[in-house]
């Protein structure tokens, strides 16, 4: 990263080690989001759907891998979003796997200090995706939210796959490594990357220094547990369904 680039905001609502502990119901609306950046992702009230912001429109996946347009109303426990301004763009000619597509990213990142926000545009040979169904109270931990969760493929499709990367120290601020969602060209389908092979496309990367983190003031994040003695093993099953 150059270090004359400047200071580049990422506005969160609430933390991950929060939804890992079952708070599934935030305060916050779609429209406070979308006031604070036009991509991110996160998930929706009562984890009704994965969450991914584009181009300054938010859109709710659901477990069948539909996608809808969320309303302006809808509210979600747990969000990051940013304006998405590229400093780093990488063009990939050769098919290559998430991994190689992760080392390829951080082989051209000159830190892993900062929160990067990261847009894979292209044209995928096939996309694992999974998204948990919508919860009931009273809600149980993610890790028993996600048991029995299905996962469904894409084949050969264009679109986009779209997170951020965090640091490892942000550990139950947010996902350390990748958090990624896709959605295909036609915003029909998609969901919480598992895994993907991509044909082509093209990476863009914007670099995150600030975070401003607005936490909920309800009972329930009140009591929550955020710092459970396994919690590099929850986010690990939940996010990569190990």
């Amino acid at each position: 990263m150059d270090a004359n680039a400047g200071r580049h905001l990422v506005y969160q609502t609430s933390l991950m080690s929060a939804l890992l502990d079952g708070i599934y119901d935030g305060d916050t609306t779609v429209a406070t989001l979308l006031e604070h950046g036009d991509f991110g992702l996160g998930t929706f009230n009562a984890l009704d759907g994965e969450m991914l912001i584009l181009d300054g429109v938010c859109y709710r996946m659901r477990n069948d891998g539909t996608v809808t347009p969320a309303a302006a109303d809808d509210l979600t426990p747990f969000a990051v979003v940013t304006e998405f301004v590229p400093g780093v763009t990488i063009r990939v000619d050769e098919p290559a796997t998430r991994d190689e597509a992760v080392r390829l990213i951080s082989e051209t990142l000159q830190s892993s200090n900062y929160l990067y926000a990261v847009r894979l545009t292209g044209e995928f040979e096939w996309v694992r995706v999974r998204a948990v169904e919508r919860q009931e109270k009273p809600y149980q931990p993610m890790s028993e939210a996600i048991r029995g969760e299905k996962t469904l493929e894409f084949g050969r499709s264009a679109g986009v796959v779209a997170g951020f990367r965090t640091p490892l120290y942000g550990q139950g601020i947010g996902v350390p490594g990748g958090h990624v969602h896709y959605i295909d060209a036609e915003r029909r389908q998609g969901g919480h990357v598992l895994d993907f092979r991509l044909l082509s496309g093209t990476i863009e990367i914007c670099v995150g220094t600030d975070l401003h983190l607005e936490l909920p003031l309800t009972p329930e994040f009140k009591n929550a547990d955020l710092s459970p003695d396994d919690l590099a093993d929850q986010i690990e099953q939940t996010e990569n369904h190990r």
